[in-house]
């Protein structure tokens, strides 16, 4: 390939017929993309560099299933799929956030378990371990569970490494995440092609879940103009989804 430079959608197209070197300039070409979106995650405790790493996966997916029968740019559908891998990470990175005081605690227990074990022979109870730790047994459970090693559904079972499969890849998801994501593209795509008020009208009933009549104290009119609109957008909005449809089968 010359050293000149392409546009995505010549990579695009390059790519998708098994072009290594056009894949590869695709994704260093949006790498800023990759740059502008962790910016919105600074300051949460989380080195720049791994939150970047991250958002080259999602970067990466969103080269695998981009298809130029969408019809928006690259960086339309590319940014969601970045902030959505980023999103994800973050989620199930920190979900729990255990205090120092549990950890010490759960510490605490398993040294006072061992030993008792060596001390008796015998493992002992719960009630055994709190009590020589002037907890409840409730108190020493929560320190437990607290103190507990979270697995990666990433991870590959040590007792279970036959096959290879990590645990995520033993798990069913009926969603298709590239799928939703293409359809909010296409939903937003649609939404543009309205009047402010109008797009405001559609965020407020079916994504802030707004009655009619909040949403005419909101706009100023009255709940009948609302019912009007609203059913008049959804019709339109029908009628330019089924248009791009058709259009998309065309083209395939």
């Amino acid at each position: 390939m010359s050293d000149i430079v392409k546009t995505n959608e010549e990579l695009l197209i390059l790519s998708a017929s098994g072009n290594q070197t056009a894949r590869e300039q695709l994704i260093t070409q949006n790498t800023p993309l990759v740059h502008s979106v962790v910016r919105r995650f600074t300051g949460r405790g989380y080195e720049t560099e791994d939150l970047f790493q991250i958002g080259c996966i999602g970067l990466l997916k969103a080269v695998q299933n981009f298809d130029l029968s969408f019809g928006v740019k690259f960086s339309t559908y590319a940014v969601p799929m970045i902030l959505g891998e980023i999103k994800r990470f973050l989620r199930d990175d920190g979900i729990i956030k255990v205090s120092r005081s549990l950890k010490e605690t759960a510490a605490k227990a398993m040294r006072i378990r061992e030993e008792l074990t060596l001390k008796t022979g015998t493992e002992p109870g719960v009630s055994e371990i709190a009590e020589q730790l002037n907890l409840s047994s409730a108190e020493l459970v929560a320190a437990l569970d607290a103190g507990a090693r979270p697995e990666s559904l990433y991870a590959v079972p040590e007792h279970e490494n036959r096959d290879g499969l990590a645990l995520i890849d033993r798990l069913e998801c009926g969603r298709d995440y590239a799928t939703e994501i293409t359809d909010r593209v296409a939903l937003r795509q649609v939404l543009s092609e309205f009047s402010q008020r109008d797009r405001q009208l559609i965020q407020l009933r079916y994504f802030k879940h707004k009655t009619q009549s909040q949403v005419a104290q909101v706009l100023g009119i009255s709940q009948v103009q609302v019912s009007r609109i609203e059913k008049k957008i959804l019709l339109q909005m029908r009628k330019r989804m089924l248009e791009e449809t058709a259009l998309s089968e065309t083209k395939l």
